[in-house]
């Protein structure tokens, strides 16, 4: 099974492009999310296809924003100057909105609570809002 769960920091503001057939929307971002150890935060890619990338721009996500990301991970290999590289991304089925807007949308939720912390929102018996 390829499932992850990320809580994560906005670092660039969602961009909007369309397949060459027009048929569909893929949005795309750059979020951070901090490491266990002493080492800088990680970055990862976002990617939402069709619905949920519309609803993604229609948030209007900025840099600083603090989101939830259900998906899977994708890692895609290939060539580059004679080296084989790899690229990790996410690619979201789900985006939880930490920010405290109100409202819940086919892709695009609201957190559990306004302004409460995920690890207070959700209790030790209790189970994730998705």
């Amino acid at each position: 099974m390829n499932s992850i769960v990320l809580m994560a920091e906005v670092l660039t503001e969602p961009e909007l492009r369309y397949t060459p057939d027009n048929q569909n929307a893929i949005a795309s971002f750059l979020v951070q999310f901090d490491s266990l150890r002493d080492e800088p935060p990680y970055r990862i890619k976002v990617v939402g296809w069709n619905n949920l990338a519309n609803q993604i721009m229609e948030r209007k996500y900025q840099r600083g924003d603090r989101i939830l990301i259900d998906g899977r991970l994708r890692i895609d290999s290939y060539d580059r100057d004679g080296r084989r590289e790899k690229r990790t991304e996410i690619v979201a089925s789900k985006i939880y909105d930490l920010r405290g807007d109100t409202g819940l949308s086919a892709g695009v939720a609201t957190a559990p609570t306004v302004n409460t912390p995920v690890s207070e929102a959700v209790g030790a018996n209790d189970e994730l809002p998705f």
